[in-house]
């Protein structure tokens, strides 16, 4: 599993120590980032991603629909089947769905990446992005060219098995649980589509398009991994 955070994707994890697990900070905080042991506890082999060298002060959602990015992902998937050789599975956040999604279509373009990616899982997915929000004026050529977020990228050519996961009550204006279906929608390549709808957990204790509220899945970490968890080993072939 290579696991995309949201927000800018600082994670800064050549600190010395590492950020704990579960560390209520924005970024070590993300769901897949706290989530990680959980994910390892299902026997995958995961990875955490930070942000590239040149990337320094984060990953724009410019950045992350780009083709660099998709291969930097491949670069990755490949390094990992080095390690194992196991079916490579792409799982983003809120912002990271963004980076997912790009590497899954990566998979099927240009060759990039080609065959080195599995499945896909996107979880909060940005899907709107309202005209003249704070996210629409900090991003204009965005906003211009993907109005409706991941539903707007290009879908059609993934072809792997792709989850979708979102909270009922994600209150955060990019990523409503409602647009999930039109999400679904889009991938008509996909060779098998679903969606999970999760809700409930404990009261936020931060504001909506963070880490601990609906949108990170705060209170119901083990539902949502299980459910992702049980989605990718039903839908992985073991490499020969």
């Amino acid at each position: 599993m290579i696991l995309f955070a949201g927000g800018n994707g600082i994670l800064r994890l050549n600190r010395v120590p590492p950020p704990p697990v579960g560390a209520h900070d924005f970024v070590s905080g993300n769901f897949l980032v706290r989530s990680r042991e959980k994910f390892a506890g299902h026997d995958f082999m995961v990875a955490v991603i930070d942000v590239p060298s040149d990337q320094p002060r984060g990953m724009s959602p410019s950045f992350r629909v780009s083709k660099d990015h998709a291969i930097d992902i491949g670069a990755v998937a490949d390094y990992l089947k080095g390690e194992a050789n196991v079916p490579v599975w792409l799982v983003g956040t809120s912002a990271g769905s963004w980076s997912a999604a790009r590497g899954a279509i990566g998979a099927s373009r240009d060759g990039i990446a080609a065959g080195s990616i599995d499945g896909l899982v996107l979880t909060s997915t940005v899907t709107r992005i309202v005209p003249g929000s704070a996210f629409a004026r900090l991003f204009p050529d965005i906003a211009r060219d993907y109005p409706d977020g991941v539903i707007s990228m290009a879908l059609s050519e993934i072809r792997v098995p792709t989850l979708i996961v979102s909270h009922s009550e994600d209150a955060c204006e990019l990523t409503p649980a409602v647009d999930a279906p039109a999400l679904a929608k889009r991938l008509t390549q996909a060779a098998k589509v679903e969606v999970a709808l999760v809700n409930g957990g404990d009261p936020p204790k931060s504001v909506a398009c963070e880490a601990y509220a609906a949108h990170g899945y705060y209170g119901i970490e083990t539902q949502a991994v299980d459910r992702i968890a049980d989605f990718i080993t039903a839908n992985s072939k073991r490499r020969p």
